[in-house]
């Protein structure tokens, strides 16, 4: 079964860090941008950080400097390393591949992504 699979998150204090995964099987992710997204209930998704093929790294300017994305292709593995965290950053978290293999089109808009996992709850107290 093709899936994106995001593990990682939890409750923590603000100040803290979490390491947010993301496992795709019967998918390659190595041709395309891959991005995290997160959403408030009744708030739409917003962009966090996206990363390309070659691993170029794009950032939301609310996570600069806190967030790392980086990605491991052998393994099939993207990754949002976040650091700094604020109740702000509260919010469910996904990570989600890009429509089009080698595009950049759009990248931080959810509407160029086809393929997303089911989202992990990160939940950051003052």
């Amino acid at each position: 079964q093709e899936q994106l699979v995001e593990s990682g998150g939890g409750l923590v204090q603000a100040g803290a860090s979490l390491r947010l995964s993301c496992a795709a099987s019967g998918r390659t992710l190595s041709m395309y941008y891959m991005g995290w997204f997160r959403q408030d209930p009744g708030k739409e998704r917003e962009f966090v950080a996206a990363i390309s093929w070659s691993g170029s790294t794009y950032y939301a300017d609310s996570v600069k400097g806190r967030f790392t994305i980086t990605r491991d292709n052998a393994k099939n593995m993207v990754y949002l390393q976040m650091n700094s965290l604020k109740p702000e950053d509260t919010a469910v978290y996904y990570c989600a591949r890009n429509k089009l293999p080698y595009s950049s089109i759009n990248y931080v808009r959810p509407t160029a992504y086809d393929y997303w996992g089911q989202g992990t709850q990160v939940t950051v107290s003052s």
